[in-house]
């Protein structure tokens, strides 16, 4: 019983890492109507960042994170203003064809800098310390802190989105695009701030992977999957709900793997198809009428 105890809260603390990836793909699907093919490359780039800060410097890793957060969000908000912008409207296929090429050319660059070697971002005793909740059961602080996180972003973002002018913006370009012009919205601006506020968070995201397991330039897609499972689990536009799929993605993987060792990512795919059937549009969907 123990056992399953400890699986379930590994799963469940699991899904705040997930939430992370998931939140700034929801986001940009949110405000933009976009799917950033790049949204994982992104984040293994600014894992890659932080542990080419790290390593030579001795940085702690959450110092890295006040410079690593505002970079990637600059970069996100230029690359939106610049490229991105000009691929939005009626057809999908161009913002997903130069988000493909966002990720080749990420990919190839830091195979080229770091090489194909799988590295992490070195985080000192905090890596194995844990915390006893009883007999024999214990979580770990590094992914504790990774779930607390995952809290205080989707918190801020909802704080955001209803109680600001700015995010009474988002949600009126989010809306309509032509209305929320004519009322004196400049949708490039505003979808630029959307884009610098996912790739932040992608930012966070990255840095809590590379500090708990090793990652590799390739690694992208992978997380993108799991980002994207995550999304469509809790639900189109639903900022919570990015929780609760992280959390169900987590559980599963954990169960699955605590079944077999080779099942822990299938258990995962199983659990997404699953809740497909049973709720197409998510557990807790919001844009279903749009």
């Amino acid at each position: 019983m123990t056992e399953w105890i400890n699986t379930l809260l590994q799963g469940l603390l699991l899904g705040g890492l997930y939430a992370l990836f998931a939140t700034g793909l929801a986001l940009s699907f949110g405000v933009m109507r976009m799917i950033n093919i790049a949204h994982g490359d992104f984040a293994i780039l600014a894992a890659f960042a932080a542990i080419a800060v790290v390593q030579p410097l001795g940085w702690n890793p959450f110092v890295v994170l006040l410079l690593i957060v505002p970079l990637m969000g600059g970069l996100g908000y230029l690359l939106q203003r610049v490229v991105l912008n000009r691929t939005l409207g009626q057809d999908i296929l161009p913002p997903l064809l130069v988000t493909f090429g966002f990720s080749i050319i990420i990919q190839n660059l830091l195979l080229v800098l770091f090489s194909a070697d799988t590295r992490s971002l070195p985080s000192g005793d905090l890596a194995t310390a844990s915390l006893n909740l009883g007999t024999e059961v214990a979580v770990g602080v590094l992914p504790l802190l990774t779930f607390a996180a995952a809290l205080a972003v989707l918190g801020g973002l909802q704080w955001l989105f209803s109680a600001t002018a700015l995010g009474r913006a988002f949600r009126a370009a989010s809306d309509d695009r032509e209305a929320a012009q004519l009322m004196g919205i400049d949708n490039r601006h505003i979808y630029a701030l959307a884009m610098a506020a996912a790739m932040a968070i992608v930012a966070v995201a990255g840095v809590f992977l590379a500090m708990r397991t090793n990652i590799s330039p390739a690694d992208g897609p992978l997380r993108l999957l799991y980002a994207f499972e995550a999304v469509i689990i809790g639900g189109l536009g639903s900022i919570w709900g990015t929780l609760a799929g992280g959390i169900i993605l987590g559980v599963a993987q954990s169960i699955g793997l605590k079944a077999d060792p080779g099942w822990g990512i299938l258990a995962g795919h199983l659990a997404f198809l699953a809740v497909l059937v049973v709720r197409p549009n998510g557990l807790f969907p919001r844009t279903r009428d749009r």
